[in-house]
């Protein structure tokens, strides 16, 4: 390490820790409780300059280098990151629970459960993909640097430059890992390689200034206030950049894919890894943070998905429907009713971006009675950048930065125009934007008495839970304005539902790509492509998409019981800020947190 680099670290602990003595901080077993807390964080934070950029906490106090930087994705530093978890992990447990205040030993316990599933099960440390359709380097490379890298002057331009340059050591770094993956046997099906594929190809061009990576990037740098031979200059250094390293990476990128391709076969679940039944199970608690079986968790997909078809065929039934058809060919037949869709224009996708904007704007101002707090960031709606588009999700939020220089983001899928039913907007707003994503990551960051590992904590069935439980919300609120609004609520829980049922039957259960695609397309009425899209996303993503719908229900049977115990003195408002203002937690001790709320208000 540069003894600038260096110093730089050290001013960077400095400034988030307000003098404390550094080294102590740092390298040994700090004063006190709360500056280990803050110990763990900064590591992570100088750990990863990618992070740091995203977060822009450093910049107000003029510390910018990390952002010439990419993150260290190499197998030797997981072995850094691994034996500095276990580090932690024992310095925290040090601390006796004796000297420590309450929210003190929450703290603990909260710190303990993330460090501790993280030193749990290495044997599995490398049984996921870095290369999908849906995620990897090569869409979060370019998403990052077109997305997230600032560039608010002209430092900040040559720093994109140093990024594009600084792309073929992480990219070598990645193929460490996709290798040792293979050696593992831990590799994609054939289809999602295809899928990657098609990716790749079309990403490089024979002019450099129709790569994404220019072209997402060039109307920042021409905005910029500065002499125009030095736009000029940096324009060129990207142009030169990109026919230097980035072409020539995808190319190599290209070659991989097509080798391992031919090792590669059909079979969708984790089931085919080593111990795959094992290491699904942790992806299952991990993501639901309960310890509910495979067969458990099917179970309730396929109780979800009865009771709710059953409720959206009353509401069928009272619009005129005929209900007795199967289901699936009631909700088609509604689904390709062309009253529901925007036109496949320009025009009609610039419609929705706005809609959803009035939309937010409308839920925003109505909710006032059920919470006491909203988030200082705004959002706004984007669209998701057209190169990804085909392989994401229909939406999904990103947080706001620290500095205030970039608001919360509901990015909106446009890619195929069926894929946005009018009469799914709304539950899709509340979901991702207010009072859903939005309103809990926002206010997880900008609580000033959290420390800092809970403002960015992830618990996914948490966070999506209550995203989940936010649709309810608008729907208990009556802005599920229709019987349209109704069902396009009730079919985003019911596709929730769903994903129990085929998460567990594709990675426990043995099923194909096409039975999986088969049972949610018949289930749920939504585009086949958007169903192609989401059963490709749970195959290389096992377990994640469990953690909404036991997450949602978790939170509405806790509202449930707290409103139960305490009758007349149950507060709506207090409840949603005990649940917003601790930040995410796993179920468990939510529900020990929404116990102690009964009992301090009873």
């Amino acid at each position: 390490m540069s003894v600038k680099k260096l110093l730089g670290g050290i001013a960077t602990v400095a400034v988030l820790v307000g003098g404390v003595y550094v080294s102590k901080l740092v390298w040994f077993k700090p004063f006190s409780f709360d500056h280990f807390q803050t110990r763990v964080i900064v590591q992570e934070g100088l750990d990863s300059p990618q992070t740091m950029s995203s977060l822009r906490m450093l910049e107000p106090w003029g510390i910018t280098g990390h952002n010439a930087e990419l993150d260290d994705l190499s197998l030797a530093h997981d072995e850094v990151q691994r034996a500095r978890t276990q580090e932690n992990y024992e310095i925290l447990m040090s601390y006796d629970d004796d000297g420590l205040d309450a929210d003190q030993r929450l703290n603990k316990r909260l710190m303990a459960y993330g460090l501790k599933e993280d030193l749990e099960h290495p044997e599995y440390d490398y049984y996921n993909y870095p290369l999908t359709q849906l995620y990897g380097w090569h869409n979060n490379f370019p998403a990052f640097m077109t997305g997230t890298h600032s560039i608010q002057d002209l430092e900040e331009a040559d720093y994109y430059v140093a990024r594009l340059r600084a792309a073929r050591t992480q990219f070598d770094q990645m193929m460490e890992q996709l290798k040792k993956r293979e050696e593992l046997g831990i590799i994609p099906p054939t289809f999602i390689l295809e899928k990657v594929e098609a990716q790749l190809n079309p990403f490089v061009k024979d002019d450099p200034k129709e790569n994404a990576l220019y072209a997402g990037v060039k109307d920042k740098i021409d905005a910029l206030d500065a002499d125009q031979s030095e736009k000029d200059r940096v324009l060129a250094e990207i142009e030169a950049a990109i026919t230097d390293v980035i072409n020539p990476i995808w190319a190599d990128m290209q070659t991989y894919v097509a080798a391992l391709k031919t090792k590669s076969n059909n079979d969708a679940g984790a089931w085919k890894f080593p111990d795959g039944e094992r290491f699904y199970q942790t992806r299952l608690k991990h993501f639901t943070t309960t310890d509910m079986t495979a067969e458990e968790i099917h179970q309730l997909g396929l109780s979800e998905v009865d009771r709710i078809q059953t409720q959206m065929l009353s509401i069928f039934a009272e619009m005129g429907y005929d209900t007795a058809i199967p289901f699936a060919d009631l909700i088609n037949g509604y689904a390709d009713e062309p009253r529901h869709y925007y036109p496949d224009t320009p025009e009609g996708r610039e419609q929705i971006l706005k809609d959803y904007a009035a939309l937010i704007e409308e839920i925003d101002a109505g909710i006032a009675d059920q919470f006491n707090m909203k988030p200082k960031a705004p959002v706004e709606v984007v669209r998701v950048p057209e190169f990804m588009e085909q392989g994401a999700p229909g939406g999904y939020y990103n947080s706001p930065a620290m500095d205030g220089s970039r608001p919360g983001q509901f990015y909106a899928n446009l890619y195929d125009i069926k894929g946005t039913p009018i009469y799914g907007m709304r539950a899709l707003t509340y979901h991702e934007a207010v009072p859903g994503h939005h309103y809990q990551i926002a206010l997880q960051q900008e609580q000033e008495d959290l420390p800092m590992f809970r403002k960015f904590a992830g618990y996914g069935a948490y966070i999506e839970g209550w995203a989940l439980y936010a649709e309810r919300v608008g729907w208990e609120l009556g802005f599920m304005k229709t019987n349209d609004d109704k069902i396009g609520a009730l079919q985003s829980e019911l596709f929730r539902a769903v994903r129990l049922v085929v998460d567990t039957g594709i990675h426990a259960k043995k099923w194909t790509r096409e039975q999986a695609i088969d049972y949610m397309a018949s289930n749920t009425g939504m585009a086949m492509s958007d169903v192609v899209t989401e059963i490709e996303r749970y195959i290389v993503w096992p377990g994640q998409a469990t953690g909404y719908k036991v997450g949602q229900l978790t939170m509405l049977r806790l509202r449930d019981k707290a409103r139960e115990a305490l009758g007349e003195k149950f507060d709506i408002k207090a409840f949603h800020d005990l649940v917003l203002n601790g930040g995410a937690m796993p179920l468990t001790i939510l529900e020990d947190q929404v116990d102690a709320f009964i009992a301090a208000n009873s």
